[in-house]
């Protein structure tokens, strides 16, 4: 087994995670982050870092957090990130901190306390048991704050939804009906081939892989016992997540490019979050290796994240899909934004031991077809 990969994919991680989680969990965070993007956009800025960053490595920090056997320097850096995740999260759900999460003012939050809800589902125990009394007591109440912003009638209804689905799994009271409402809106938005339209229309985008069918995989696999449409829905979102992410795995070009296509860009490699799960879930399409998609998720990762200028002097994410481009940003992107980028760091969540990471390197489809 080499393991130089899954170190690169390590560094990726820290590069990311430190400097968010060590400026929220100093309750310095505004001080701290380089803030870029519209002036409007920056009251949202600590809950779409933090929250954003979590969703990505969570299944990562539950693993590390586990009684198996690791490298003691990945372990140790696990133990490390995931203090620094629960002070953080102590922080930004303290309404009385100058760096408190903005639940409720605007639009905006309820997306990220999505991802937020989103990140708890992926590490339960890391990221929910392991939080002190009152932390967790703050949290709930947050993503509860959540509810008074309405949700447009596309994807965002899977924001409320995985909101509902993390209140489940920590225990508190949650609304079905909210949950009810985002599965079968989404059922009828299905248009075949392994793709849901976002909203009524098809638009040819990246959200299938940003939004939509990660949260679908995990609040219908969460409700199947709970709720008739998550349990009815369950084998169907599998299937269609499958064909997705064989997808996927060839829109990844020999050199690690893959189509523009789509609003959202900024957020690079987290566009292929859904390949990712399915590699983290063990689900892959059966005509897909897991060392293959190893191989091209890493390509992937390495054109998006070690163009020059992806961050900043000062260790801070910028907008660009490669490189530092502003100028791709939409009127909804900052810096912190792009911090949904961590979500393709999904298989971390797998052992060394697992075929995903113990496997030869194994070209991908693109690499085998313009070869």
């Amino acid at each position: 087994m080499d393991s130089r990969e899954r170190r690169y994919w390590l560094s990726v991680l820290e590069r990311l995670a430190l400097p968010v989680l060590t400026a929220l969990a100093e309750d310095d965070f505004h001080a701290c982050f380089n803030f870029e993007g519209p002036p409007g956009r920056r009251k949202y800025a600590v809950l779409e870092a933090a929250a954003r960053l979590l969703t990505g490595i969570a299944p990562w920090l539950e693993l590390v957090g586990s009684d198996g056997a690791f490298d003691p320097a990945e372990k140790e850096l696990g133990v490390r990130i995931a203090e620094l995740s629960r002070r953080a999260l102590a922080v930004g759900v303290n309404p009385k901190s100058s760096n408190a999460f903005n639940f409720d003012d605007g639009d905006q939050p309820l997306v990220d306390a999505g991802f937020l809800a989103h990140a708890v589902i992926r590490a339960p125990i890391q990221l929910w048991r392991k939080l002190d009394r009152e932390t967790q007591t703050q949290l709930v109440q947050g993503l509860k704050r959540s509810r008074s912003i309405v949700p447009y009638y596309c994807n965002w209804l899977l924001f409320s939804a995985v909101v509902e689905t993390a209140l489940f799994v920590m225990g508190a009271e949650y609304d079905a009906v909210r949950v009810d409402y985002a599965l079968r809106q989404h059922e009828q938005w299905y248009l075949g081939d392994g793709v849901y339209g976002d909203g009524p229309q098809h638009f040819n985008n990246y959200y299938n892989s940003f939004v939509i069918q990660p949260m679908l995989l995990d609040i219908t696999r969460i409700l199947a016992s709970e709720i008739t449409a998550a349990r009815d829905m369950a084998p169907s979102v599998l299937e269609r997540a499958q064909i997705y992410a064989g997808v996927q795995e060839r829109m990844i070009a020999p050199d690690g490019s893959f189509p523009p296509l789509g609003r959202s860009l900024a957020y690079r490699c987290g566009a292929f979050q859904l390949l990712a799960q399915m590699a983290l879930l063990g689900k892959l399409p059966q005509e897909l290796e897991p060392a293959q998609v190893r191989t091209a998720l890493t390509a992937v990762i390495r054109r998006t994240m070690d163009a020059e200028y992806v961050f900043d002097e000062q260790g801070w994410l910028t907008i660009g899909l490669c490189g530092h481009q502003p100028q791709i940003g939409e009127p909804y992107i900052s810096n912190a934004s792009c911090y949904l980028s961590a979500t393709v760091l999904l298989p971390l969540g797998l052992p060394e031991s697992d075929p995903f990471w113990s496997g030869p390197a194994k070209p991908y489809t693109s690499q085998k077809l313009w070869s």
